[in-house]
């Protein structure tokens, strides 16, 4: 039983849908617990699993309802036989987990990434790391979050680390019906951004960077939405940036619109594993991304122009020496999908996983000795 409290797009999403199709190709019996807010229309993820053949419960539970959760995930628990629980971010760990260990079941996680924050984000963390040091397994997605978790008092034996691998949901649109999607113009030079909008995905950073570059051609098209979206609006009318900033919303089918970029920043304070790293190597468009969390393990400066974070003069200085080097990029999304096609392939991480959920399900170690 894979749980998880979703956002409308989002790369422990991805994950998710991605785990499950491969799990049912390979004959499992599998559950998707969707948590997500009261309203009776369906959920983005609801959508896009469905769409993908998967079978997604969804719990409605209103705001603060802990105990009501609880109570519901576990009668899903018993009717449905789960033999595992695999939980994704912190309301299902500490929700999910807890259900799990009273029910006996095994259970393990997966850690995408900590977004830190306001004192309520820090506090949500807080209780994550403390419900994590209960789980039988705990899967860190990169490098940099084994090492917190370990800081954090996760046993080291129940840590393993399995970065995200990458499967395509659908094809690429071309370029230009991506960009007549998006609104664009032909005579544009697009810097493309996709996330959530809050602090730790670093739009500010973007709009930052973007006013240091004084061609009025070149624009920044931002797919999500977030709590920071008013926030980032005015800032890049203080910035005098104006139309130079396309503000697209969410757009479910964003994988597939990449190729309307002529470069992807990715301007995070702190990442796991992205999956939006993976798409836009998946679509062939240059990338600028922050050298933080698993972004290093996914690209190298061969691949992509890496920069240090909070640098906006950075991220505009490798802009411009993208722009400036159309070969060189052409050269680095070579090798980017080089990379891709051979450091992220879809079957050693579902091996890995398998393996996983079957030492758990027998009662062994996670972490081979």
């Amino acid at each position: 039983m894979q749980v998880l409290a979703c956002h409308p797009f989002g790369g422990a999403e991805s994950v998710v849908r991605i785990l499950s199709t491969g799990l049912r190709e390979r004959g499992h019996r599998l559950h998707v617990v969707a948590l997500v807010d009261p309203e009776p229309t369906p959920h983005p993820f609801e959508l896009a699993a469905r769409e993908a053949g998967i079978e997604v419960i969804s719990l409605r539970v209103p705001p603060r309802a802990y105990w009501h959760e609880r109570r519901d995930v576990a009668v899903l628990m018993r009717r449905l036989g789960a033999q595992v629980v695999h939980t994704h971010g912190y309301r299902a760990d500490v929700q999910a987990g807890a259900v799990a260990r009273r029910l006996g079941l095994p259970s393990v996680s997966t850690v995408h990434g900590f977004t830190g924050g306001d004192w309520k984000n820090r506090l949500y963390e807080r209780l994550q790391e403390r419900a994590l040091r209960r789980f039988d397994a705990v899967v860190a997605v990169s490098r940099p979050l084994v090492q917190r978790l370990r800081s954090r008092g996760v046993p080291a034996e129940r840590i393993i680390c399995v970065p995200n691998a990458w499967r395509r949901s659908g094809d690429a649109l071309p370029r230009e019906e991506a960009r007549r999607l998006l609104g664009l113009a032909d005579g544009e030079a697009v810097v493309g951004w996709v996330g959530r909008l809050s602090s730790e995905k670093g739009a500010d950073l973007l709009l930052e960077a973007l006013a240091r570059i004084a061609e009025a051609s070149v624009i920044a098209c931002v797919i999500g939405d977030g709590p920071e979206h008013a926030t980032l609006v005015k800032r890049a009318d203080t910035l005098g940036l104006g139309s130079r900033v396309r503000w697209v919303g969410v757009r479910p089918e964003a994988g597939a619109l990449f190729r309307a970029f002529d470069a992807f920043a990715l301007s995070s304070r702190t990442e796991g594993t992205p999956i939006v790293l993976f798409e836009a190597m998946d679509a062939g468009v240059p990338i600028v991304a922050t050298r933080v969390g698993g972004v290093p393990d996914v690209v190298s400066e061969r691949e992509a122009w890496l920069v240090e974070p909070e640098r906006p003069d950075a991220l505009a200085t490798a802009l411009g020496a993208l722009r400036a080097d159309p070969d060189e990029a052409a050269r680095r999304v070579r090798s980017a999908r080089q990379r891709l096609e051979e450091a992220f392939r879809i079957e050693p991480w579902l091996d890995a996983y398998e393996a996983l959920y079957q030492r758990l399900a027998t009662g062994q170690p996670p972490v081979l000795g």
